[in-house]
């Protein structure tokens, strides 16, 4: 069962959240990182990716780096720009976008159940990218990007959370990319733990995103334990800052391919050959969007496609049936050479939320050939876990994004 409790959070103060409040530190690439620093110096992203702090001759991954990450920290919390509750709270996040909501209790998750798995995952993690975050986390001596985890809805937790949403909230602001962020925070003591009891009933959590944070996090646990021989469990380090969303509110959009090049093959060549495993059909300059599960859209040379997947490459099984497994095992794969899309350069991924038009101006740039996907289920995903199976890379891309800078957990 899901060890899911209350902490003390460190938090702005409530005038300057929304100009601290970041989107995940991953989103961006240092010159990007930097430029919204310079825009915005409260940004979170400072700490964050504290080389924004420093010329582009400094190593981003540099000892100076996480130093100023700490130093930075340190000094918003003496300034007033952080407070933190000095009672163990949950707190509930509602994001809205597009008009549309989703509703999730802001809480620490257990390390013991990240490596029992009771919180699962559906995706492999790079050691490279853990290292980086490993050494933030155990630096800076707090997690201060939530792992976003789904669970299987459940009508107690949901009747608390609509209790607790009726009240003043404690953040209510609208981000840049329009995106409502709602805050409210539970510290009555029974409604507290009965929160926590009902989280005992959930018999497992899934990442749904932040699978490297959640690894991360876990590994500066584990090290924290090591270095304290009579740890308890009970102290913050044994836990990691999270925030639960019932399944059925979470949407998923597309994760779309672009192809540097057809492998050595003619228009007509490439097309001869997918069609042994997809039905082919041209669908103008129109960009065309999957509408079902097996269907795929196709840029090239200036025309859209539909591919259909044929049933003889179709599958049952969890991984192998899923559209991103399909089209890597029938298109990318033998007939594109994209051996190992993790490394491949030929490769590049899109998340929906950049649209359509994104798949056309990279292939009139720099690629050539796109590819548009129907989203994976969340269905599918929790299926995935269940079975103790991965997902192949970039399956999923989730929306709208969890900010980090507005919920912080102490690892002390």
């Amino acid at each position: 069962m899901a060890a899911v409790k209350p902490f003390c959070a460190v938090r702005p103060a409530p005038e300057l959240v929304s100009q601290v409040a970041a989107l995940p530190y991953d989103v961006y690439n240092r010159k990007e990182a930097s430029l919204v620093v310079k825009e915005n110096p409260l940004s979170f992203l400072a700490i964050d990716r504290a080389e924004t702090q420093f010329s582009d001759e400094v190593d981003t991954y540099a000892d100076c780096v996480y130093e100023k990450a700490r130093e930075l920290f340190a000094g918003k919390m003496a300034d007033g720009t952080f407070v933190q509750d000095n009672v163990p709270c949950y707190y509930i996040y509602r994001l809205t976008m597009d008009g549309r909501s989703q509703t999730g209790i802001a809480a620490v998750s257990s390390v013991d159940d990240y490596v029992n798995q009771v919180v699962k995952k559906h995706e492999n993690t790079r050691e490279d990218k853990e290292i980086d975050r490993i050494r933030h986390v155990d630096t800076v001596d707090a997690q201060t990007g939530p792992i976003f985890l789904a669970y299987r809805g459940r009508e107690e937790i949901d009747r608390m959370v609509n209790q607790v949403c009726t009240g003043k909230p404690l953040y209510d602001f609208v981000s840049g990319d329009g995106v409502g962020h709602t805050v409210w925070k539970i510290a009555a003591p029974g409604l507290v733990s009965r929160i926590e009891q009902a989280f005992r009933e959930v018999p497992a959590t899934y990442i749904a995103d932040g699978h490297h944070r959640a690894a991360s996090a876990v590994k500066v646990g584990l090290k924290r334990r090591q270095e304290n021989p009579g740890w308890t469990g009970e102290e913050p380090f044994n836990y990691f800052l999270s925030v639960l969303f019932p399944d059925e509110q979470l949407r998923i959009l597309p994760y779309n391919r672009v192809v540097k090049d057809l492998n050595g093959l003619t228009k007509e060549e490439f097309l001869e050959k997918i069609s042994a495993c997809f039905t082919v059909e041209e669908m103008g300059e129109r960009p065309y969007s999957p509408e079902k599960k097996g269907q795929f859209g196709m840029y090239l040379e200036g025309s859209w496609y539909r591919l259909t997947a044929v049933d003889e490459v179709r599958s049952q099984d969890p991984v192998k049936g899923l559209d991103v497994s399909i089209l890597q095992d029938s298109l990318l794969g033998p007939i594109l050479g994209i051996g190992d899309p993790r490394t491949d350069k030929r490769i590049d991924f899109i998340g929906g939320i950049r649209g359509l038009r994104e798949l056309e101006r990279r292939v009139s740039e720099d690629m050539a050939v796109a590819i548009s996907m129907y989203p994976t289920s969340i269905q599918e995903l929790l299926d995935v876990a269940d079975a103790g199976l991965l997902m192949p890379p970039k399956s999923t891309w989730f929306e709208p994004k969890l900010r980090s800078g507005i919920l912080m957990h102490l690892l002390r």
